[in-house]
């Protein structure tokens, strides 16, 4: 039987994990020098992927997730199975806030990152951001520093997205 998490395939959680951590080392994070990749699958199967770009004008840097959402909407892209967010480094970490709602826009989709690293005695650390169900996957393939990735609903990460009058804004 073949594992899954949240009704995902496992192995196309880690596929889809590795190639958001790989994408990240083209980021450009010269002011944080956190170097973070995404990979956003469409429902049609196709993924695209972004990075971190970082501005001496902190407001103009582009996060990796809304850059990876801008190549799926060049390419026509509308609807969005998964999001897998991944630093160079395997340090876990979720979308912000102007992300999930971008994100929001395009439907139901899981997002993918690494889990929290465990302390010694077994427990997660505390991730004030982690959402509280979120279902680990074992991903001994995706590199020494990363054991788990978990996949959370975007709704559970942002459950009351604004929204226009219409969903399709307009």
């Amino acid at each position: 039987m073949q594992e899954t998490i949240a009704g995902r395939p496992a192995t196309d959680a880690r596929r889809l994990w590795l190639t958001a951590k790989a994408a990240a080392a083209n980021a450009y994070a010269p002011y944080s020098g956190l170097r973070v990749g995404a990979a956003l699958e469409s429902v049609a199967g196709r993924t695209f992927t972004g990075v971190n770009v970082e501005s001496a004008s902190y407001p103009v840097g582009l996060c990796a997730e809304r850059a990876a959402l801008a190549a799926a909407v060049a390419a026509g892209e509308r609807r969005f199975s998964a999001l897998a967010l991944a630093t160079d480094s395997g340090v876990p970490l979720l979308p912000c806030g102007a992300c999930l709602q971008a994100l929001a826009e395009f439907g139901e989709l899981d997002v993918i990152a690494a889990a929290p690293v465990r302390a010694s005695d077994g427990a997660p650390d505390a991730a004030p951001d982690a959402a509280p169900d979120a279902a680990p996957v074992h991903a001994s393939d995706a590199g020494p520093d990363v054991t788990e990735l978990s996949v959370i609903a975007l709704r559970d990460l942002l459950p009351s997205p604004f929204r226009l009058s219409s969903e399709d804004g307009r």
